[in-house]
């Protein structure tokens, strides 16, 4: 399905259901409110599913790799060779992303957006424990500081990527999407995509991202803004900004969080990369935002100015910075707790009391 196609569907949420939900709530065997924000989750929930019997059984993280040209530019404290190898050691199950998501039930696939790379070998894609996608669009963006990342067609490649994989599992009964990414260098594009939507400063939206030291911040800043002010004359949409200064799994993502939007599925949001791809999709179409949960505040700098901006609370606040969908899957557990809640609490019709 096309990008067209599926933006066309993403309509605000129906809120008639609202009064029926929180009534379910208010009647549960607590006083009204008394769980916080975990009543708001099942509230929202219920609303992006469309019913007051909602079910939450089936949970699915999508971990987008690519490369970027710009690491050539010195912004990461890492070689671009371990995009790669990270891809690996998630297929064999030994990442954070695999630990935590089979803690939480979560099932996990690994997409190969743009890796530059090799493919996996034989002997992993035998014994591999996460499912593999070969998605691959491109080897790596290019050097964003020196031309656009990627073409227009690159970029509708890689979001329609993202879209099918939504509607892979929509089709395959899963209730509940999370985002992730894997990409030496990749908060180098991500904030030159907030300072350019949001719009903010590139010296309050670039931060340290895999722990670069002062000489090297200094550096990415300047990258950033040498980037910026290259693709400056294609900078006139959101898709286009994308293109411009953005990455294949950034780009994936924006497709994931748009068809997941389109087809009601709730998506959980991870934290730094995967918001930019989030704020590119809410700026090319705003009621996405209805349809997204908000994992935990990104320990990198400008994603506390984004979340004011859209005034979106993320449900956790635990210093994390890195990626791959590990604050999904804790956030994840969180709404399917809410959910459970709704569903197995007694009321005080069951107890005999109006």
């Amino acid at each position: 399905m096309k990008i067209n196609e599926i933006t066309e569907k993403i309509k605000p949420l129906d809120t008639s259901l609202k009064e029926a939900i929180q009534k379910h709530l208010d009647f549960l065997t607590k006083p009204p409110g008394s769980l916080g924000r975990l009543e708001e989750l099942a509230m929202q929930y219920a609303l992006i599913r469309g019913t007051d019997k909602p079910t939450l059984t089936k949970k699915k993280i999508f971990t987008f790799a690519g490369d970027h040209g710009v690491a050539a530019e010195g912004v990461s404290a890492f070689p671009p060779e371990v995009t790669k190898l990270m891809v690996d050691n998630m297929l064999q199950g030994g990442a954070a992303v695999n630990v935590l998501s089979a803690f939480a039930g979560v099932d996990v696939s690994v997409v190969d957006a743009g890796v530059a790379g090799e493919a996996p070998s034989e002997q992993i894609l035998q014994n591999k424990k996460t499912e593999f996608i070969n998605g691959k669009i491109r080897a790596g963006s290019r050097n964003m500081a020196n031309e656009p990342a990627m073409t227009m067609d690159e970029t509708i490649q890689a979001i329609n990527l993202g879209i099918q994989c939504a509607i892979d599992a929509k089709e395959s009964g899963y209730d509940i999407i999370g985002t992730g990414e894997m990409g030496i260098a990749n908060t180098t594009p991500s904030s030159a995509i907030y300072a350019t939507l949001l719009p903010s400063s590139v010296e309050k939206t670039t931060g340290i991202g895999t722990g670069v030291d002062e000489k090297a911040l200094a550096n990415k800043i300047e990258i950033i803004k040498k980037a910026i002010k290259t693709n400056e004359t294609l900078l006139t949409d959101p898709i286009s900004i994308l293109s411009a200064l953005g990455g294949f799994e950034i780009a994936a993502i924006t497709g994931l969080i748009l068809g997941g939007a389109a087809l009601r599925i709730p998506v959980v949001i991870d934290g730094y990369i995967s918001s930019a791809a989030a704020l590119v999709a809410c700026r090319y179409k705003p009621a996405t935002l209805d349809c997204l949960f908000f994992s935990h505040y990104s320990a990198e700098n400008g994603y506390r100015e984004f979340t004011e901006k859209f005034e979106i609370k993320p449900l956790l606040d635990l210093q994390m910075r890195l990626g791959e969908g590990t604050g999904a899957a804790l956030a994840i557990n969180l709404i399917e707790a809410s959910v459970k809640v709704y569903n197995e609490m007694a009321t005080f019709a069951d107890l005999g009391l109006a």
